[in-house]
């Protein structure tokens, strides 16, 4: 794998970071639904990681993440259908795929480090 996978990689990452961030160790869905802010700073960064998951599906489209065309479809959702972004799915994704996308972001990542 090149540099761009791994800048790509670490986009994922950080971006993942941030959410977890954004939202606190509570991670209250009322808190969330209730916070324009916050929502819309969350869907910035799942837009980031789709179009991150994007170029990594140009450059490497066997790369070892589950659902990564699912995650650029997500992210395509978010922008073009943004009156229609539902808070319970994003909290779905947000709690079910962000930890599992996590690790394997992170084992990609552990992986570079070691080539």
């Amino acid at each position: 794998m090149g540099r761009n996978i791994q800048k790509y990689l670490y986009d994922m990452q950080q971006s993942i970071l941030s959410i977890y961030e954004y939202l606190g160790e509570k991670r209250d869905f009322l808190a969330y639904e209730q916070n324009k802010l916050l929502r819309r700073a969350v869907e910035r960064e799942l837009e980031i990681i789709g179009e991150a998951a994007n170029h990594l599906l140009d450059l490497e489209p066997d790369i070892a993440i589950d659902n990564a065309r699912k995650i650029v479809d997500l992210r395509n959702f978010v922008i073009h259908g943004y009156d229609k972004v539902d808070n319970v799915i994003i909290w779905g994704v947000i709690s079910k795929d962000l930890p599992k996308l996590e690790k394997q972001v992170n084992t990609l990542l552990n992986q570079q480090t070691i080539l």
